[in-house]
């Protein structure tokens, strides 16, 4: 019996036998797991056996929300999604905010679980504790917008919330991801899963309530949190007003704003062409999230010249760099239209575009031709061929097929050693920060469970110079270890399980963080935590996911950087010189393991197992 925070409640629904059915969230998997990437990860760890194909019915789509989420909680309309990646082969975790998380919780679940596959395009449709499954094959091959508008319109209700995949997903590109409004579960190819399932969209809407344990205790959590929120210098004074564009002119600053595939990273500063400034003169309001005071998402629109017209909610930060600056285009107007003209298509901005610019690299020295590309010039800068390319990859078309599936199954497709020049770990692209000036950052990015993801164990110390848990220099590798485990279970503690956004605990609450979350688990759930109960069930989770992929058949060898940030020291800019060298990883790496209570090769020790209450089935 719950008191509050969650609804109790779990929807499975089998698209093979087109049933549902709801089961009983288990006590044990809420106090240990805490929810949203907790859930995920563990039924995906249960439930996914090591061989399964993740473009085959088996293979399980995981989505949960967290006791915040429609709750008063600022900020916590969030999302998790999981299931085996079809990019990475790894524990995939995306997460998502906007309005369909609460919508989820209003319709009495924590957890929607698909398993199976329908035999023709079908969408769930969830009213309450009404569950149908309707015929989608007028739906197939829509855009996301012109989906959940039909399904709407279909419905008679304006208010329905849909998450849906687009031409992307159908077509199985590795790198589709999930859409809901303009907001995206947006990497490790979470939109090939659903659509290996022929599953075009879930429409929800919900009318219950999302009750508190104790509401003097959430009243006074409430305050306290929302009092570090307003003594914040960044978070309302500039990011409820610029977004994420601002961290373009900060990385700019320190020389790790990557261009051009990562070989020109801090020649020149781009803040000018993609930074705050430039996105702000197009910005024309926000577009928060569910209970969000803050409103970081932008409304852009282009005024004038080709792309006039063209409106997106974003882009964010990382879009900014995978579809400007890796491919080489400098214009804030092209971003906003390749932003949106990806969300239509249900595709990763992030891993499309570093695809696309490794793409790049390869035509300019020679690698492919012409001949290879179909015709088109993939020149660094060429505005014309990335628009193309986005489509081609979406929809299997021409020289799309061989980049629709991501930058390393491009490079074995290439072959003539291509590979090296790709920029992912694990399969998985590489976000908006070079990390050879940025240590802690590159450990995060070799080691996390999910691969290259600047959403596990972001290293906001390095990169804003913020001291918690302690001032660290940004170039040296000593202790990175350390900072990078706490950094990864304390991120998805307090802001991937509850869930709550993950910005706040970079600008308004890391040093807090913690108690914080303590407080208001005990305020909205009734369950009582310590900090360091908090911490553990961050760790927790790291480790059970950690487990999972050395069941795939992921070791030490696969925490490992691309070539280019081992070998080649930045040659510009506020980082000049620095690289991360393989003596350097592999010594942060062997202290990571430590700090984890890993063996040196990467595994779990059996104490640290015990200490976490984890146990794993002989041959597992």
């Amino acid at each position: 019996m719950f008191n509050g925070g969650y609804t109790g409640r779990i929807l499975r629904i089998n698209l093979t036998e087109q049933t549902s059915t709801v089961e009983p969230l288990p006590q044990d998997l809420a106090r240990e797991y805490i929810g949203g990437a907790g859930f995920t990860t563990k039924i995906v760890y249960d439930s996914v056996k090591a061989g399964t194909d993740p473009l085959g019915p088996d293979n399980v789509l995981v989505l949960a929300s967290g006791p915040f989420s429609g709750t008063k909680v600022p900020c916590a309309s969030r999302m998790a999604v999981g299931a085996l990646s079809p990019l990475t082969g790894a524990m995939a975790l995306s997460l998502t905010g906007g309005h369909f998380p609460v919508e989820l919780k209003f319709a009495g679940y924590d957890v929607l679980i698909i398993e199976g596959r329908s035999e023709e395009p079908v969408y769930l449709w969830i009213d309450n504790d009404s569950v149908k499954f309707r015929k989608a094959g007028q739906l197939w091959g829509m855009s996301t917008s012109d989906c959940q508008t039909t399904i709407r319109n279909q419905l008679h209700d304006n208010n329905v919330r849909v998450a849906c995949i687009g031409p992307a997903g159908e077509n199985l590109s590795r790198m589709a991801c999930i859409i809901n409004e303009l907001r995206a579960a947006g990497r490790k190819g979470m939109g090939a899963v659903m659509g290996s399932k022929n599953l075009k969209a879930i429409a929800i809407r919900g009318t219950g309530k999302v009750q508190v344990a104790d509401e003097e205790k959430f009243k006074a959590a409430r305050s306290r949190m929302t009092q570090a929120m307003k003594r914040s210098e960044h978070l309302y004074p500039q990011f409820s007003k610029v977004g994420t564009s601002m961290v373009v002119d900060a990385t700019s600053a320190l020389g790790i704003f990557p261009a051009n595939n990562y070989m020109t990273t801090g020649e020149v500063s781009l803040a000018d062409d993609l930074g705050a400034e430039a996105f702000g003169k197009r910005t024309r309001g926000s577009q928060p999230c569910y209970g969000c005071p803050v409103g970081c998402s932008q409304v852009r629109v282009v005024t004038d010249g080709k792309h006039a017209g063209t409106l997106s909610e974003g882009p964010e930060f990382e879009t900014m760099y995978s579809l400007g600056s890796t491919v080489g285009i400098h214009s804030a107007d092209f971003v906003i239209a390749a932003d949106r003209l990806c969300d239509e298509l249900g595709i990763d901005t992030m891993s499309s575009g570093v695809t696309i610019g490794f793409a790049m690299e390869l035509f300019q020295k020679g690698i492919i031709t012409l001949e290879d590309t179909g015709g088109l010039d993939l020149t660094f800068g060429n505005e014309e061929t990335v628009l193309e390319l986005l489509h081609l990859m979406s929809y299997r078309q021409g020289f799309g097929k061989v980049l629709a599936d991501g930058s390393r199954i491009a490079g074995k497709l290439i072959g003539k050693d291509s590979g090296k020049y790709a920029m992912h770990v694990k399969g998985l692209e590489l976000p908006a920060y070079d990390v050879r000036g940025a240590k802690a950052h590159g450990l995060n990015y070799a080691t996390s469970f999910t691969g290259a993801d600047h959403c596990r164990g972001y290293a906001f110390q390095e990169l804003f110079g913020i001291p918690v848990p302690k001032a660290v220099d940004r170039f040296a590798s000593e202790g990175k270890g350390e900072l990078t485990v706490w950094n990864q279970d304390v991120r998805t503690a307090t802001t991937d399980l509850p869930t709550m956004c993950g910005f706040l605990l970079d600008m308004a609450l890391p040093d807090i963080a913690l108690q914080n979350t303590a407080d208001l688990m005990e305020a909205v759930t009734g369950l009582v935590y310590t900090p360091e109960e908090v911490q553990k069930a961050g760790e927790r989770v790291n480790n059970l996911a950690r487990l999972f992929n050395i069941r795939q058949g992921f070791t030490r060898a696969d925490d490992n950087l691309p070539d280019r940030l081992i070998s080649e020291p930045l040659a510009h800019g506020g980082s000049k010189g620095q690289c991360i060298s393989r003596e350097e990883l592999d010594m942060m790496l062997d202290e990571y393991y430590d700090v984890r209570g890993w063996d040196r090769t990467g595994i779990p020790t059996p104490a640290k197992l015990a200490e976490l209450g984890l146990t794993v089935a002989k041959g597992a």
